[in-house]
């Protein structure tokens, strides 16, 4: 099967998107099934629920109080004039983290307390704007660093008190 070629020559691989509704909606669930069947096998039924049961209202404390402190940053930036849209986006990450927390399951909730972490889901958010080409790394002008240049800003003006 060939790939699809974009006009810059680099090869770039597109997910069908049934394949990925068949893997979100139907492989997630069966992987998770199975891995509860696994722990249930082990420890029983009744503490195999009670561990679901904990990790959900477990995570969503952590969720609703990591929540409160996005919130709270979202609010400190705008007071200071500026754009909070790593604040907003770690807000967005937050509600897919409740979203996977309150799912029964293990897997999920791994991924649901492993974004969790501050420095992950800043990473998560900082990868995502990469990636999307909203934010380019900085890169260092030839012949020394962006300090040492002279900060030039390129435009056209006039007069206007000349009239």
């Amino acid at each position: 099967m060939a790939c699809p070629r974009t006009p810059e020559g680099v090869s770039s691989w597109r997910m069908n998107p049934m394949i990925l509704f068949l893997l979100l909606f139907v492989g997630i669930p069966l992987f998770e099934l199975y891995w509860l069947i696994e722990v249930g096998s082990h420890l029983g039924a009744i503490p195999t629920i009670f561990l679901t049961v904990f990790t959900a209202v477990l995570g969503g404390l952590l969720v609703r109080m990591q929540g409160l402190a996005t919130a709270m940053r979202v609010q400190k930036s705008m007071a200071m004039g500026e754009m909070p849209a790593i604040e907003m986006l770690e807000g967005a990450v937050l509600l897919a983290c409740g979203f996977f927390l309150l799912l029964p399951g293990f897997f999920t909730d791994i991924l649901g307390f492993l974004a969790l972490v501050p420095g992950i889901r800043r990473w998560l958010v900082v990868a995502f704007l990469k990636r999307a080409r909203v934010i380019q790394p900085p890169s260092s002008p030839p012949g020394g660093s962006a300090e040492d240049q002279p900060r030039i800003i390129e435009g056209e003006f006039h007069r206007e008190d000349e009239k």
